[in-house]
């Protein structure tokens, strides 16, 4: 959430205003989707990754206002926790070599910061959540500074009411509580922009949908939190649970969390921005002082800037964003299920893999989501969070006898998705060497069974094996993974444990 805010208190008549200029804001959304006043087809992308602080010895520093001052560039910004960052990369044309001049940008960006948080003792490391948090680091206290966190932060703990409980059972089980949202900060991740038009925004969002769980499955990389081993990847349920504003008794009666996979395939992209505004109290009641269909009845199109404040305060993990470029209205697909890193050949890997399959699937003439029940793919998605890559998921059988089988992630991928990708990314006119190289890296993951959540379990088990206790061997996982993350070869490469002294 990038807006811009300003701390203060809120009245009752700031959120009934808010509330009806949310209504306004939907009506001028519908009438900028009846009178087809969006951008035309531009094929662009866009990529934002999350990042952790943490010191030569693996553990967490909380120096971001720091390292951004060194850095001094637009590309990198603050995110919830002290200990994170965040860097953008500007909106690329899917076509051509683009994934290896993503590549070559990240490399370069990443390590520029990397030598510049060096200076405070700290470095850049890509990973989903950072082995070494501990409790006493996801405090309020170490909320970046920044209104807009300090105001989030008091209006979902006093929507709350009470203590966030996080409670995850995996390999072991984590119960904790926490009297802020600090917990969600530990969540870094890759999000992945794709721009769309309007008639083709419901079948791009419903194929991000589908494939979220084998996203995760090959993607896999934070197994731990609070010194715990829990689900290959624990991101999901630690978002949920860090923002979930319910009491039990409104979980009881079916209210909805705000970090959510959704319930049913749609129709269009109003849908869901209709849905965020329906189901979801707003957190941050700030008007602007646009009069959105005053603008379009004078030819101009507006910002919508409260329903762009409200929608990033709902996290769904495919998210519908619209946006103003140049004066004119666009809409975005944000696939938000990935974590960071390890490497960025594997960031960029992933992006390939997913924006090559959901033009393929989104291009379907018996589209996947026709075949596959709603409610398969959230199990899908839970199965793939708790399991990895050895997940096994629902998917619709071959031909047109109808149903699903379950099949393991591994090999659907290497046998329908992986070609249907190279589709994809044959429809976006990539050039055949980058799509074979970052497709290649797909492939050997699954061939292999490895992801940055098997890695770290399995050299987090080779320490402990050594003689280390949990804290420390958590610690060498950390440092280890730093410098392989660094040296960038793909993390199927990763040699297991450490090396010999």
């Amino acid at each position: 959430m990038g807006e811009k805010v300003v701390a203060g208190a809120f009245a009752a008549s700031d959120r009934q205003a808010y509330r009806e200029k949310l209504t306004q804001c939907l009506g001028g959304l519908e009438r900028l989707l009846s009178e087809r006043r969006f951008d035309r087809p531009r094929n662009l992308m866009g990529l934002e990754i999350e990042l952790n602080l943490a010191g030569p010895d693996g553990m967490p520093r909380m120096r971001n206002a720091e390292v951004l001052q060194r850095i001094a560039s637009r590309d990198f910004q603050t995110e919830l926790g002290m200990f994170n960052l965040e860097v953008n990369i500007l909106p690329h044309r899917l076509s051509g070599r683009v994934f290896d001049q993503l590549a070559e940008e990240l490399r370069t960006g990443l390590a520029y910061a990397h030598r510049k948080a060096a200076e405070v003792d700290a470095g850049i490391v890509m990973i989903g959540i950072l082995p070494t948090l501990g409790r006493d680091d996801l405090v309020s206290a170490n909320l970046s500074d920044g209104d807009r966190y300090t105001l989030l932060n008091e209006q979902m703990a006093a929507a709350r009411g009470e203590e966030f409980v996080l409670d995850i059972e995996g390999v072991e089980r984590l119960v904790a509580t926490s009297a802020s949202i600090a917990p969600e900060s530990a969540c870094t991740s890759v999000q992945l922009h794709l721009q769309v038009t309007p008639d083709r925004f419901s079948d791009v969002w419903n194929a991000a949908q589908a494939i979220a769980s084998v996203q995760i499955a090959l993607g896999a990389n934070s197994p731990f939190l609070f010194g715990k081993e829990l689900w290959r990847e624990s991101r999901p349920p630690l978002f949920q649970q860090a923002t979930d504003v319910r009491p039990p008794e409104l979980r009881n009666q079916g209210v909805r969390p705000r970090t959510w996979f959704g319930e049913r395939w749609i129709s269009s992209a109003y849908e869901l921005f209709e849905e965020n505004v329906r189901y979801f109290p707003p957190l941050l009641p700030i008007c602007d002082e646009e009069d959105p269909l005053r603008v379009l009845d004078e030819g101009g199109v507006p910002s919508l800037a409260e329903l762009s404040l409200h929608n990033g305060t709902v996290y769904r993990w495919n998210r519908p964003v619209y946006g103003l470029a140049d004066g004119v209205a666009h809409l975005r697909v944000e696939n938000r299920v990935l974590p960071a890193g390890p490497t960025v050949v594997d960031v960029i890997a992933n992006a390939a893999f997913y924006y090559g399959l959901v033009r393929a699937l989104a291009d379907e003439s018996r589209p996947v989501w026709s075949r596959l029940p709603f409610e398969a793919a959230a199990a899908n998605f839970d199965a793939a969070c708790r399991h990895g890559i050895e997940a096994e998921l629902l998917w619709p059988r071959p031909g047109r006898s109808g149903g699903v089988a379950k099949v393991p992630a591994a090999k659907l991928v290497r046998d329908e998705l992986l070609p249907l990708a190279a589709a994809g990314l044959d429809a976006w006119n990539i050039e055949p060497s980058d799509r074979d190289r970052y497709l290649g890296v797909i492939e050997e993951r699954c061939r292999l069974r490895v992801n940055g959540a098997s890695w770290q379990v399995d050299t987090y088990h080779r320490a402990l094996e050594a003689g280390l206790g949990r804290e420390a061997a958590l610690a060498a996982t950390t440092r280890r993974y730093g410098e392989l993350m660094q040296a960038g070869e793909p993390v199927h490469t990763w040699p297991v444990g450490f090396p010999a002294p």
